[in-house]
């Protein structure tokens, strides 16, 4: 006959292990702790004094041209209608050299049919240094003694997969991969418990819709809209309750909680993770005033575009970023135009569709620039401009330009970064990235350097990662 004298310190523990240990279970196992419980998990401290706390990732899905945005290439005018063997750099179809290009794909008659493409907008040089920027981006262009720009970035994935591998390091087809927010989110304590610390703006295509993989879902990022009447899903309850009933439900959640720290009672981990627990019950009241900009001044707003039609949606979402860091998220990941293959996929009409979403992020990005700095929170927050690859000299069609692996541009600002530097090349058609290359793990590495993050130190059991996957932090824009 089963004993049911329980003494009521016992019941209350077991019964509450029904409700509790689900939720528990996954907060220790997201810290990784397996069910030996033998597996160290991160502390959430950094592994060296860091130079940033938080991150503003701003991904150009598509592909923006390098040549006509911040590695103008006027040998491009110069030589237009020519193929490459017709002008002095015919070694840049070398296949000795680091790939052959579609744009010398030979037709039929053994001829080359791709012509170099003439540049499609005008550039100048700004600021002290004198760094040559395409008139696309005047108002970035106001601010490049703020930047840091790599112009020898390489990739491997051709196709649009390559979205997935500039996030994550990896190609497409070797698998999923945790990415570098999830890497961020996983190493790091939290800056402020009532918001989550891994925010995700902006469409993401189903090849790049997830971050955690491996290390669990929840290091995958919350997404966030600009709405401050549904924010975020799930913000309400399925049907009405009244802010005491509400209260009455966390009340209850509280206890079994507490309930299951009778069995562990002098574990601070446990009780951290339970206090955690209540996150999504304070992000309903934290992310709605977050994404509301009543209280911005008019100046404010204006500075982000939100007075001009063509800019007003990606200045709401970087307002929303800087006011995000201003409360202590860490990682804000922002795409713009996701759709299709990308927004800035110009194989036609390249002209009209850079120019286009030039307009549209611009201005708002150099007014998150300029913000960041005059509030003093630039010294400590990363931005990071960055497409998945670049596009090719050579015509595609008509009027655009192909997808191009192999050179490319990437540029970051703040978070202990050296200002007004341009780092690596490609060659004179923006064909090769040509000196100090960098394929897109040392963005990474450099960003887990200054958030101070030793990759290596976080890597998990069982899941070697390849010393690529790592990458080598850019230390000629490290201050």
């Amino acid at each position: 006959m089963t004993n049911t004298n329980l003494d009521r310190r016992t019941f209350l523990s077991r019964s509450g292990q029904g409700f509790s240990a689900l939720a528990l279970g996954a907060m220790l196992h997201q810290d990784g702790y397996g069910r030996d419980g033998i597996w160290t998990p991160p502390t959430g401290q950094p592994h060296f004094a860091p130079k940033a706390k938080s991150v503003i990732w701003l991904f150009m899905n598509g592909g923006v041209s390098q040549v006509e945005s911040f590695d103008p290439k006027p040998m491009l005018t110069k030589y237009a209608g020519k193929t490459i063997t017709e002008t002095p750099f015919a070694e840049a179809q070398d296949p000795k050299k680091l790939a052959i290009e579609r744009l010398v794909v030979p037709d039929g008659n053994g001829n080359q049919r791709n012509k170099l493409y003439p540049l499609q907008v005008g550039f100048r040089k700004h600021g002290e240094n004198g760094t040559e920027v395409s008139d696309w981006f005047p108002h970035i262009a106001k601010q490049v003694d703020q930047l840091a720009i790599v112009r020898s970035m390489w990739t491997t994935d051709s196709n649009h997969g390559a979205q997935t591998q500039f996030h994550s390091g990896r190609h497409q087809n070797d698998g999923d991969f945790p990415t570098l927010g999830a890497w961020v989110h996983y190493g790091l304590g939290s800056l402020n418990d009532n918001l989550p610390q891994f925010v995700s703006i902006g469409n993401r295509e189903y090849w790049n819709k997830r971050d955690g993989h491996y290390l669990g879902p929840a290091h995958d990022a919350v997404p966030i809209r600009i709405d401050p009447n549904n924010p975020l899903d799930f913000s309400h309850p399925a049907r009405p309750f009244s802010t005491e009933a509400q209260q009455v439900g966390k009340n209850l959640i509280e206890r079994l909680n507490s309930l299951r720290g009778v069995e562990y009672p002098s574990d601070p981990r446990l009780a951290a993770r339970i206090a955690s627990y209540e996150l999504a019950f304070r992000m309903q009241q934290s992310v709605p005033e977050v994404v509301d900009f009543s209280r911005e001044t008019a100046e404010t707003q204006s500075l982000y575009g939100l007075d001009q039609a063509p800019c007003r949606s990606f200045g709401m979402q970087l307002l929303a970023a800087r006011r995000m860091v201003e409360r202590g998220v860490r990682f804000i990941q922002i795409q713009h135009g996701a759709g299709g293959a990308g927004a800035w996929d110009a194989h036609g009409g390249l002209q009209k569709n850079h120019s286009k979403n030039a307009l549209a992020v611009d201005q708002p990005v150099g007014g998150l620039l300029e913000d960041l700095d005059r509030r003093g929170l630039l010294d400590e927050t990363l931005v990071i401009f960055a497409s998945e690859f670049g596009r090719t000299p050579g015509s595609q069609g008509a009027d655009g330009r192909d997808h191009h692996i192999f050179g490319f541009s990437v540029w970051m600002a703040g978070g202990g970064l050296k200002r007004g530097v341009v780092h690596g090349a490609t060659d004179e058609i923006g064909f090769h990235a040509a000196e100090d290359r960098h394929y897109v793990t040392d963005i990474h590495a450099t960003i887990l350097k200054q958030l101070g993050l030793d990759s290596r130190q976080l890597e998990i059991p069982g899941r070697k990662r390849l010393d690529i996957d790592h990458g080598k932090p850019i230390a000629e824009i490290i201050a």
